[in-house]
């Protein structure tokens, strides 16, 4: 019989057992060893049938269970002393609280994912991972931030294969009141709601849930509640499912409802408000538009509060294609704003103009979320070296006139939060070397260069840690490959052969992503048989270990998935050869520890990132990959390797994609293979034990999120937050009045005439040249511009690469017909083609970038004629 009605039953824990309540509703215990230790001792066999889940199990633990532990005065010892190490961690100075300088008070984070914990599926990959990293490691760090997301009653699909490997998603419930979140509540006890007006005078309505990441509060708003519509309710149901409007209207939640759920929150407890804002990917973007309202409300008009807007916003780009960003008719934008929808105060052509994509190439009836983002902040960054060069060109319309690399998007390369990912068995290995305390502090904190400890582990202690992690995950490996057979049909007489499914001493390869078609997961395939003698070698075979979920919707990802399977079904190579389905973070805690190499290899360069293979690094496993993410800015030869890439415009993309796969088989059979199967005098293999220990030196402290929290608190939030501060009243109503006279004035301004000292074609290295420039401002002032010489090297083509930009100075007052004379010197400080031009620029105090406006006048075609020359 079916049940009318369900409700969530909570334990009533005896009063000595109450502080394990406050464990389970911190996430804190899913980074904190002693903490979850502490559960697991409350019941080990419950504790794995909740899925190491705190609140799942006191939900289960029978009261007499309860009664024994009240009375075990061990145990209340050891939850005295979880119960007081959390509230140090909550309320004690941290990194941030040691600062000095200007920085912000509170820091809001938008994003439409987050990955805490698998007790929380709220994320579907890479970029909910980071958010949950980002957040973790501000509170490791102290840093004041609120997280604010959605709470999807379905959170991403689950994976299970057909028989004939055909990825079947799933859509469990989620209930709220069953997860280690909490309801905000006003003082009278009522839950706290936000509101989102609709077309047509209906409303989309959002209570919000708490869930406490350490010292970081996140805010989840929920549709579904009884107060809704039925439509209504179901616009948080699934994270990116639903179509074009479904998608807009989970955006327009996120952005002006997160906004509006802050402010709540910080009403109810007294949390500072935010001085930043930094929105995680363009999915929250509208968040700008409600602070835009907000400023309107106390009268501020709509130029003016963009800028009051701007100045304490940050945009974070993950994507490396257009095609990855979200972007929405003009007309269905239009019609969920203005007097009959949200934000009524607002002029909708206002908002429609902060999204179009008013550039060429772009599609002048699409709103991009993307573009919106980078308009509303003052400050924007991709998330890695290769993925900013990458962002800086692909949105390069925006500033035009600007070479890509001058437009004002900088790079944070991500980082991951070790303490969540790195196996415990390593982190005792660290602690053993230098202490518990510092090993906390080397993981978490993000302020080293090299972890020079690492060079005085025995190489038999890192190798017996390797093989006791690859042996982890043979078991773990196993137990999931008989459960997805299972799934697919396969009774229990028929899996006989899966208790031979890999070897604890054979070399381990990781392959789990998201499967888009640029990440190739069938690269491996494209020779069969060479991939079979890899697997098969008799002295020194390799195992390979897969997992990834295609997009529901990615009929294609599906195909690659199906065919990965079928290979690994293979009688004769599946016990070395595994595909995992349902690929999320309990798997992946247990796949990258337990891997040698971690196998990466995009289509270059349209991988952001790639924090995958930062976690396999944190836990000696060594990385092959493309150049591609943060390998490209960080690979050395000393600890891992590079596969080489065919990208060139012309090549065919069967053909690029043979001739990696070939690079990709050489590399494992002539160079990985040896180097892991040799054996030194002592019988261990000596190189690549090398190769390990400079992973854990080099890389680890690089890839921490710790690290990467730093670098955003310095160099975005800081200045940021001195922006929002500069940014009162009066100097945003200056900013906006001044950009609009240099917008309206700016056709008037050119370069009328360059000349410099030199007389020949060449010079020598040293030799300074004056330089004369003379320039129209039309009406407007010197203040408001600087002229400015660019000189460099150049190409065949006279392009400047690397330039050096100086500033010129006006040289006495204006001419008869206005016009002014600046001059300053030309330093010629490299050897060969040398060249310069002149520009002018806008100039202004709250300018963060003088690239800002996107306005910039060049010498034009006739006064380039009479210049002078290019040094040769």
């Amino acid at each position: 019989m079916k049940a009318i009605r369900r409700f969530t039953v909570r334990p009533v824990l005896p009063d000595p057992l109450r502080p394990l309540s406050d464990l389970a509703r911190n996430l804190r215990w899913s980074w904190h060893t002693e903490t979850r230790d502490l559960f697991q001792s409350v019941d080990p066999e419950r504790w794995a049938a909740s899925g190491a889940d705190p609140v799942r199990l006191l939900g289960s633990v029978p009261p007499e269970r309860l009664a024994e532990l009240a009375e075990d005065r061990r145990f209340l010892r050891r939850l005295t002393t979880a119960a007081d190490d959390l509230h140090d961690y909550v309320t004690g100075d941290r990194w941030y609280q040691t600062q000095s300088g200007e920085l912000p008070a509170a820091v809001a984070y938008f994003s439409p994912e987050f990955g805490i914990t698998a007790a929380l599926p709220q994320y579907s990959g890479g970029l909910g991972i980071l958010a949950g990293d980002h957040l973790k490691a501000a509170s490791d760090l102290g840093v004041p931030l609120i997280g604010v997301g959605l709470l999807y009653r379905h959170g991403y699909f689950r994976q299970t294969l057909s028989r004939d490997g055909w990825q079947q998603e799933h859509y469990p419930v989620l209930d709220p009141n069953e997860l280690p979140v909490a309801l905000l509540k006003e003082p009278d006890g009522t839950p706290a709601q936000v509101t989102l007006a609709l077309p047509g005078g209906r409303f989309l309505r959002a209570r919000i849930w708490l869930a406490q990441v350490g010292r970081v509060p996140l805010l989840m708003l929920d549709s579904d509640i009884e107060e809704n519509d039925l439509g209504e309710r179901g616009v948080t149901d699934r994270l990116y499912g639903g179509g074009s409007e479904h998608r807009l209207l989970q955006e327009m939640l996120l952005g002006i409802g997160g906004v509006r759920a802050v402010r709540t929150y910080c009403r109810l407890t007294g949390h500072p408000e935010p001085e930043v804002f930094h929105t995680n990917e363009g999915h929250a973007g509208f968040l700008g538009l409600e602070r835009i309202a907000e400023l309107s409300d106390v009268g501020l008009e709509f130029d003016s509060a963009l800028e009051a807007v701007r100045a304490g916003t940050v945009f974070t780009t993950h994507t490396p294609v257009p095609a990855g960003i979200d972007r929405f008719d003009r007309e269905l934008v239009a019609r969920h704003f203005g007097p009959d929808a949200e934000l009524p105060r607002i002029d909708v052509e206002r908002i429609l103009q902060l999204g179009m994509e008013t550039y060429p190439g772009g599609e002048p009836n699409l709103f991009n979320m993307a573009v919106m983002g980078l308009r509303l902040a003052q400050r924007a960054n991709g998330v890695s070296l290769l993925h900013g060069n990458v962002s800086r060109e692909m949105f390069s319309g925006l500033w035009p006139g600007f070479d890509p690399d001058e437009v004002p998007i900088t790079s944070v390369t991500n980082g991951v939060h070790a303490p969540t990912w790195i196996a415990p068995e390593v982190f005792q290995l660290g602690a053993r070397q230098i202490g518990v305390e510092r090993a906390e502090d080397a993981f978490s904190d993000g302020g080293s260069d090299r972890w020079d400890a690492v060079a005085d582990i025995p190489d038999q202690d890192i190798w017996e840690l390797r093989r006791t992690l690859r042996e982890q995950l043979v078991t773990e490996v196993r137990e999931r490959l008989r459960a997805s057979w299972r799934q697919r049909g396969a009774g229990t007489a028929e899996l006989g052969w899966i208790d031979g499914v890999l070897d604890p001493d054979v070399l381990t390869i990781g392959f789990a992503r998201r499967v888009p078609s640029y990440k190739r997961l069938t690269l491996m395939l494209r020779d069969r048989d060479r991939l079979m003698d890899l697997l098969l070698h008799p002295e020194r075979p390799v195992q390979i270990v897969v997992a990834g979920k295609a997009h529901p919707a990615d009929d294609g990802g599906k195909r690659l998935i199906q065919e990965l399977v079928r290979f690994a079904d293979d009688p004769r190579v599946r016990h070395r050869i595994v595909f995992l389905p349902d690929y999320g973070m309990a798997m992946a805690q247990k796949l990258y520890p337990g891997c040698d190499i971690w196998l990466n290899n995009p289509l270059r360069p349209l991988e952001a990132c790639g924090t995958s293979g930062m976690k396999a690094a944190l836990n000696g496993c060594l990385n092959l990959s493309v150049l591609d993410g943060w390998w490209d800015e960080w690979f050395q030869p000393d600890f891992g390797w590079a596969i080489p890439t065919a990208d060139g415009v012309g090549t065919d993309p069967d053909r690029r994609d043979d001739i990696e796969a070939s690079a990709l088989y050489d590399l494992l059979e002539q160079r990985i293979t040896p180097r892991f199967y040799e054996r030194g005098p002592a019988g261990l293999p000596d190189r690549w034990i090398e190769m390990v220990r400079q992973t854990l030196t080099l890389l680890g402290p690089k890839v921490l999120a710790g690290r990467m929290v730093r670098e955003y608190v310095e160099r975005l939030y800081a200045p940021a937050a001195r922006a929002h501060r500069a940014m009162d009243p009066d100097a945003a109503r200056e900013l906006a009045e001044w950009k609009a006279r240099l917008r309206r004035s700016w056709h008037a301004v050119r370069v009328d005439h360059v000349e410099t000292s030199a007389t020949t074609a060449t010079a020598e290295l040293g030799t300074t040249l004056t330089l004369r420039v003379r320039v129209a401002l039309g009406d407007l002032a010197l203040d408001d511009i600087e002229v400015q010489a660019v000189s460099g090297r150049v190409d065949s083509e006279d392009r400047i690469a690397d330039a050096t930009t100086v500033p010129l100075k006006p040289a006495g007052g204006p001419d008869t017909e206005g016009r002014w004379m600046y001059e300053g010197p030309l330093s010629l400080d490299r050897t060969g083609p040398y060249g310069y031009t002149v520009r002018i620029l806008p100039a202004h105090r709250l300018l963060a970038t003088s690239a800002e406006l996107g306005l910039v006048a060049v010498p034009s075609e006739d006064v380039v004629e009479g210049a002078g020359v290019l040094m040769r």
